[in-house]
């Protein structure tokens, strides 16, 4: 039975390199400036799972000559994440769509990219056109809202004359005794308010 271990053969891939991830382009513009990182030694670009990442070759400074990390106690955390199961030289096949190594790569991609989306837009716009064409738009007059009827409030007769018959008034100023000293007021001169 063996006993070395998996670090005994590996030639520390992943500790040569380094992956950012980047917008995804959509202009021109873009493209180009990502093909300027292209332009530059030791870079590469890829997508994977609909995502595009920066790459640049540079070995890590604390890489030893055995292929060992110098500073294995105390290595960022992205280095203690690493696991065996992902790890460039027994992780199988690398999982990306697209790898761009050069910049004229990256011009085609971007020239046909480009072509494909300008087609989409086309497309859509005609699509949108036609359904106007067929639906004439319709406009909405703002309706005016309803009048709500004016309620006019209930009279009580006995509320407006009570002023009336307690000052003995008879509509003139002139009071109006019977015989008896008491006044008499008739309720039928009076105009009745319907309810």
């Amino acid at each position: 039975m063996s006993s070395s271990c998996l670090c005994d053969q590996c030639s520390a891939l992943c500790c040569r390199y380094f992956v950012l991830e980047i917008d995804t382009p959509q202009t021109r513009r873009q493209y180009d400036d990502i093909r300027w990182y292209l332009v530059h030694q030791n870079v590469f670009v890829f997508i994977e799972k609909r995502k595009w990442y920066l790459g640049i070759y540079s070995r890590c400074k604390h890489l030893q000559p055995d292929n060992r990390c110098g500073i294995y106690d105390t290595r960022p955390r992205i280095c203690r994440d690493y696991s065996t199961d992902n790890c460039d030289y027994h992780g199988g096949e690398y999982d990306w769509q697209v790898l761009f190594s050069s910049a004229e790569q990256l011009a085609a991609y971007a020239e046909e990219a480009l072509a494909k989306r300008a087609l989409k837009r086309s497309k859509e716009r005609q699509k949108q056109q036609r359904q106007k064409a067929r639906k004439p738009e319709l406009t909405f007059v703002k309706k005016r809202p309803r009048a709500t009827p004016r309620r006019l409030p209930k009279l009580r007769p006995g509320l407006m004359l009570g002023p009336a018959l307690a000052s003995g008034a008879n509509g003139n100023g002139n009071g109006n005794r019977n015989g008896n000293g008491r006044h008499a007021t008739s309720l039928r001169s009076l105009p009745v308010l319907p309810r």
